[in-house]
């Protein structure tokens, strides 16, 4: 059974640098890192006494202050390298220097199928697994004492220049459904997973799931708009969502007994040399992947899109959930009278200041400058052009940013995550950095709510 969902608001950035679907598998990596600030909420309690600990792949490295449940495990074999920390002795890295091979921590083979409910989740959990499934509202770590109403996942990325599920999952079919037996043992509800409309999706053959065949502009591809347009969260209720891929990793863990989080991630970007896909495992380094060492004073290395990714240098490690390194210009240069409309059309725009409307077909060559600095939050409608849920975006980013629990709940808080608000954060002419005050306002919500 499927059920179609299209969207009209938003906006499609057609950018320079898309991957070739090409996949190449890299040597191994001689380090890995897990980065406890990916996990937003968790607080992080040390399993590793110290560094030089020999580990296996599984191994806990620190598991959760607020639930013991919640492990998070290393993704390969080898030495812990270095605890990096920051202000207040905040871990920032746990630094692995991994074996030529694995030897893995054996977790037990499993049938989803055939076995408990508890038993698989709490498979799930113990293996590191769960560190794949969030948790809406606050879009956090699942909590694995709660049951969700539903999970959702999207195969369909309608962020720039994003990774392909389709092509990532082709050879890995056969997992994914294991991931997805296992899956709906943990909710009394439904499985759902969104696929673009209009092709032969190899999800369709998927067995035990509800589709969404999703088709409009960006964001159409988010878990939340799909959400919203299937079963809007309401409050007290707990939905789960995962990326495609992740849910391959946990097929792949009850057939084998271990834990091996692999990650396709494509590089992308005008600035990028090489733009294939590449076959790795979580929590590799960016140099890694970048065979010649980047220029950062000229180019932005960005783990994730152009929207929602963060910053790296070339010593640092890709961040857990991410599919995608994008290389892209600084935005260092001065435009000359750029404040004047139609003198520069070299950036794909919402605004009709801008000749890009008439060039739909066209793709940019874009770079990380602002385009101006914050200024006084009016009212514009240019939000709510974007933003396709019933909600009114500066309405609830003013609710946030003054921290009015009553009115958050109102206008919707339950509902969002920061990635929702990337294209309002992009088109708003306040330069307001959207996405920073809906996770300070689900902070505050987490605090008081709960």
């Amino acid at each position: 059974m499927s059920r179609d969902i299209k969207i009209k608001k938003g906006l499609d950035l057609r950018l320079k640098g898309e991957a070739e679907l090409k996949m190449e598998n890299l040597p191994r990596s001689g380090t890995f890192a897990i980065k406890p600030p990916d996990f937003h909420s968790v607080v992080p309690k040390l399993l590793i006494k110290k560094e030089g600990t020999e580990i296996k792949a599984g191994d806990d490295l620190f598991y959760s202050k607020y639930s013991d449940k919640v492990r998070f495990t290393s993704p390969v074999s080898g030495k812990v390298k270095e605890v990096v920390r920051g202000a207040k002795r905040k871990v920032l890295e746990i630094v692995i220097e991994a074996d030529e091979t694995d030897t893995y921590r054996d977790f037990g083979t499993l049938d989803p199928k055939k076995a408990e409910a508890d038993d698989v989740k709490s498979q799930i959990f113990e293996s590191g697994c769960g560190a794949f499934l969030k948790q809406r509202p606050y879009d956090i770590v699942a909590n694995p004492e709660n049951t969700p109403k539903n999970i959702f996942i999207s195969a369909v990325d309608t962020a720039p220049l994003a990774a392909d599920p389709e092509f990532i999952l082709k050879d890995k079919i056969e997992a994914f459904q294991k991931g997805i037996d296992a899956l709906k043992k943990c909710t009394p509800g439904k499985v759902y997973i969104g696929v673009k409309k209009g092709i032969d999706s190899i999800f369709n053959k998927i067995e035990g799931v509800e589709t969404l065949t999703v088709s409009g502009p960006h964001p159409a591809g988010n878990v939340g708009v799909q959400i919203h347009k299937t079963e809007p969260i309401n409050q007290g209720d707990t939905v789960w969502t995962i990326e495609p891929e992740d849910v391959a990793n946990i097929g792949a863990m009850f057939s084998t007994g271990h834990y091996i989080p692999e990650r396709t991630i494509a590089v992308v970007g005008s600035d990028a040399k090489n733009r294939h896909y590449y076959k790795t495992l979580i929590g590799a380094p960016v140099a890694h992947l970048l065979k010649e060492k980047t220029n950062t004073d000229k180019t932005r290395i960005i783990s994730g899109d152009v929207l929602t990714g963060t910053q790296l240098a070339n010593d640092e490690f890709i961040s857990f959930y991410d599919n995608c390194v994008t290389l892209i210009p600084e935005g260092n240069k001065h435009r000359l009278f750029g404040w004047l409309p139609f003198t520069y059309n070299g950036i794909p725009s919402n605004s009709h200041t801008s000749l890009s409307w008439l060039l739909p077909k066209k793709k940019y060559e874009v770079n990380t400058n602002m385009n101006g600095e914050e200024r006084a939050l009016v009212v514009t409608g240019e939000m709510e052009e974007v933003l396709p849920m019933d909600i009114f975006p500066m309405q609830l980013l003013k609710a946030c940013m003054t921290g009015n629990i009553e009115k958050m709940e109102g206008l919707g808080i339950y509902e969002v995550i920061p990635e929702d608000f990337a294209l309002v954060e992009y088109v708003n002419t306040s330069k307001l950095e959207a996405q920073e005050i809906i996770r300070l306002g689900l902070d505050v919500m987490i605090t008081e709510v709960g």
